[in-house]
């Protein structure tokens, strides 16, 4: 009886547990953010003190605000590279060094982020000694980080091309579209949430990166997530528990929104398809 039930629940009990491992933490995270105390094994009373003392840290708010400028910038960077790169590799066919091209531009995704970091360091010191520019700051960890996004936003943008039907862009050239235009107006419209898949992937990948900012961010410039890992080093500190939750609610709005924005267009296709 026990063994037949098993074999019929199996699936949603490895499901279960799978849920529990990786959202339990995060519940207690945010549970633990609205202690009274700064104990983190003992729920001693409610209290919004720890969202306050956030608010006062002027080393979370800023690392918070150049967080957000960095992986939009990044995200925007990464994103455009990426969208020239998956065209030239699915519509130009065999060029010469599209082998090397596309070994260079995925590999990102396998190189530990340490090489990287340390790699795209040397690079930028280098520079700095023979030209003066860059600075290690803040336009360095954009370009870091819009590597490290390019090569991820390309896979999503490559899948999308793959699967356009090409005719369209045809169609548009024997009515007298130029190429530019065709790309303008006919196939990037085409590719809207694939690019918007592409940008919050590669802004995600950004925000809470730590490694390559550790290594390309110079004096004075300190991401969210750094200060988060020097808190974290030195000790237990509510607020970072706070700050995490805020970053939870507000990514959790954020796939909402997308989930909701997608299911109306879905559903705004189906009549159409079926007249």
């Amino acid at each position: 009886m026990i063994t037949s039930w098993l074999k019929r629940h199996i699936s949603s009990l490895w499901l279960s547990g799978v849920f529990v491992f990786f959202y339990l933490p995060l519940l207690f995270l945010v549970v633990f953010s609205f202690n009274s105390t700064r104990q983190d094994s003992v729920f001693t009373g409610f209290s919004l003190r720890w969202y306050q003392a956030l608010w006062n840290d002027s080393r979370l708010v800023e690392g918070f605000s150049l967080s957000l400028n960095v992986a939009f910038m990044s995200a925007t960077l990464g994103t455009v590279l990426a969208t020239l790169a998956a065209f030239a590799l699915v519509r130009f066919g065999n060029f010469r060094g599209r082998t090397l091209f596309n070994a260079m531009l995925s590999s990102p995704l396998v190189m530990p982020e340490v090489i990287i970091g340390l790699s795209l360091l040397l690079l930028f010191v280098g520079m700095e000694r023979l030209l003066g520019w860059p600075e290690r700051g803040t336009f360095t960890i954009v370009l870091g980080h819009a590597l490290l996004g390019m090569a991820y936003a390309s896979v999503v943008i490559q899948s999308r091309l793959k699967e356009m039907d090409r005719s369209i862009e045809e169609a548009a050239l024997d009515l007298g579209c130029r190429p530019f235009q065709v790309f303008f107006l006919v196939t990037l419209p085409n590719m809207t949430q694939a690019l918007l898949a592409a940008w919050l992937l590669t802004f995600t990948l950004s925000f809470d990166d730590v490694v390559i900012s550790e290594f390309l961010a110079g004096p004075g410039v300190t991401t969210l997530p750094q200060v988060i890992f020097n808190y974290a080093r030195r000790g237990v500190n509510p607020s970072i528990y706070a700050a995490a939750s805020l970053l939870m609610l507000v990514v959790s709005l954020a796939v909402v929104i997308y989930g909701i924005q997608i299911a109306r267009q879905s559903r705004r296709r189906t009549p159409a398809a079926s007249e």
